[in-house]
């Protein structure tokens, strides 16, 4: 009779033996987050590809003979999409909570290659609003993605890694669009003997760029959906016919036994292995938690990961209710700071290839320096597009290199508030470039360009990080990032038309830099507005509080002693019995 509890105790000693042992960190999620970069890049394409002509394409709806008020309409264009997209964000953030993130970011997509395709086709300015506009109302993705990439990355040491993928991919995309904006707007007047004149290409001059920014969109569409797992913690485990089908192509195109179909598999019990996994081997510490933990179960392998308990997929946080309030007072602070970015960043975006293409006054009458001038570049297409090209390209090597080693020195909070501080000026010297000498200043457009992205791409990644982590929980990081990518459209869609206006009126007044000096007093309150957010205890800092367990009465041993083997039967049984309490 004695034998039966002395076999108990042993099996239990044994089980909390292999739970004390440090289990190794999963892997990084890199082949999801490929998919989740080859999906994405079509939209930056096609957003960032408008830039280099869209200045040209008003003046060529001959509105208006007055430059000043082409200014305008251009941002006027920019602005009907994140206007747009304002109205829509949150609520496609909500619908991502409830359908899963995978069909919402499919249809935004789909949203996107319409609007392109329509832009191209404008023959005049309400037709391009209204395209542009489309594009908005149909696409929430900017909330979703985050909400997608936060849900992938369980571990705090990858995030500042993980969030410089979809920067990168915007910078790729502000490679390749502004350069096919740029080259193939127009072509009849550069290649005329291909697109001649009289043509389709005539008629509708900026339709061969925008064709082929719906060709990158059409690839994304098919990638995500042959490809892209579903990521929201109760709606991934339902059946995805899409990669079914990507499975069984990829099977009839290389083979049963090829490596890269291997890849892509994924047993019922390991649904979600091929997110972070590299091999075929389930990762226990990503596997459902079927049922409640019972005293037996520390053999299992859901005791022998510690990612079980805070792993954004599993089924014990899905099975587990909402905490009572989603905006915390952090996450209202992050947001309002996310938004004032999103609006003095636009506003460089935008505004930046319309004063490289302002014509020059030539002439010095009526200035005072060091506040009253007005002038510009008088750049072409071709010579903005090349410039937003490079841009594009040191953004992604800020965001490769230099993001994740700062933010492993500083953090991000901390860097986040240097750069808000740094961006002041930034502003306030921009229209001074314009006054360098004819050979200086290509060199001067190139160290603003590199002043700009440097402070960019710092500052994105590093809220992303912020607000992720002061998430209550994964189930509500859908509409977090929806309400949050929707102040941010609508602070995209505020910036293009507040700078279009007064960049407008700076013209006519002699004052260039009357647009820039107001988003500079912007900056400066958005660097005081940093100093009040704070990095809460989010979810990924819940592990420790569940792993220190409220010791029984009498016992004073600390949580790393609760989970050694004793000597006394009745410790252990207590102790685990308290951490039973805590997973429940």
């Amino acid at each position: 009779m004695a034998v039966g509890p002395a076999r108990t105790v042993a099996a239990v000693r044994h089980g909390v033996k292999k739970a004390s042992e440090k289990p190794s960190p999963p892997p990084y999620p890199k082949r999801q987050l490929l998919i989740l970069a080859l999906c994405r890049i079509c939209e930056p394409i096609a957003f960032m590809s408008i830039f280099p002509y869209v200045y040209h394409m008003v003046k060529d709806f001959n509105i208006t003979n007055d430059e000043s008020k082409i200014s305008m309409y251009a941002g006027w264009v920019t602005s009907s999409f994140t206007l747009a997209e304002f109205l829509a964000g949150f609520l496609w953030g909500r619908l991502s909570d409830k359908i899963g993130r995978k069909p919402v970011l499919l249809t935004g997509m789909g949203g996107t290659g319409l609007s392109v395709i329509l832009f191209g086709f404008a023959p005049s300015l309400p037709v391009a609003l209204l395209a542009r506009a489309l594009g908005g109302i149909l696409n929430g993705n900017m909330g979703v993605l985050q909400t997608t990439v936060g849900e992938l990355v369980t571990v705090k040491e990858h995030q500042p890694r993980a969030y410089t993928v979809m920067p990168i991919v915007w910078c790729i995309g502000s490679i390749v669009g502004p350069m096919i904006g740029g080259t193939l707007a127009k072509p009849v007047d550069w290649i005329p003997t291909v697109f001649q004149p009289g043509s389709i290409w005539d008629r509708f001059p900026y339709l061969l760029p925008n064709l082929f920014s719906g060709m990158c969109v059409f690839f994304g569409l098919a990638v995500g959906f042959l490809f892209l797992e579903e990521t929201h913690a109760e709606k991934k485990y339902r059946r995805d016919r899409g990669v079914e089908l990507g499975r069984y192509l990829t099977s009839r195109l290389f083979g049963k036994n090829n490596c890269f179909r291997r890849r892509l598999r994924r047993g019922k019990n390991g649904e979600d292995q091929p997110l972070l996994g590299e091999t075929d081997e389930s990762l226990p510490g990503y596997r459902t938690a079927d049922g409640s933990p019972q005293l037996t179960s520390v053999e299992g392998p859901i005791m022998q990961e510690p990612l079980d308990l805070e792993s954004t997929g599993e089924m014990v946080e899905a099975q587990s209710e909402k905490p009572e309030r989603t905006f915390t007072k952090p996450i209202i602070f992050i947001i309002i700071n996310y938004g004032l970015l999103a609006f003095h960043t636009m506003t460089l975006d935008s505004l930046l290839p319309v004063f490289l293409s302002t014509e020059p006054t030539g002439t010095q009458d009526g200035w005072s320096l060091p506040f009253k001038f007005a002038d510009g570049f008088g750049y072409d297409t071709r010579t903005v597009g090349i410039i937003l090209s490079i841009q594009g390209l040191y953004s992604m090597i800020s965001t490769s290199f230099f993001f994740p080693r700062i933010t492993g020195r500083l953090g991000a909070l901390r860097l986040f508030q240097i750069i808000s501080m740094s961006y002041p000026l930034l502003y306030f010297a921009t229209p001074y470039f314009v006054l360098l000498p004819s050979s200086l200043r290509m060199a001067g457009v190139y160290i603003l360009i590199i002043w700009k992205c440097t402070l960019a791409t710092m500052a994105y990644p590093s809220n992303a990080i912020l607000l992720t982590n002061s998430a209550p929980s994964t189930l509500m990081l859908g509409t977090i990032n929806g309400v949050a990518a929707s102040i941010a459209s609508l602070c995209r869609a505020m910036g293009p038309i507040v700078s279009g206006y007064l960049y407008t009126i700076g013209l006519r007044a002699g004052y260039c830099g009357m647009v820039w000096w107001f988003t500079a007093f912007v900056t400066i309150g958005a660097s005081f507005l940093s100093f009040g957010i704070t990095e809460p205890r989010g979810r990924f800092d819940g592990k420790e509080e569940i792993e220190e367990p409220v010791p029984a009465a009498g016992h004073s041993a600390t949580t790393r002693d609760a989970v050694e083997p004793v000597a006394a039967e009745p410790t252990i049984a207590i102790n685990l019995d308290t951490r039973t309490t805590q997973r429940d």
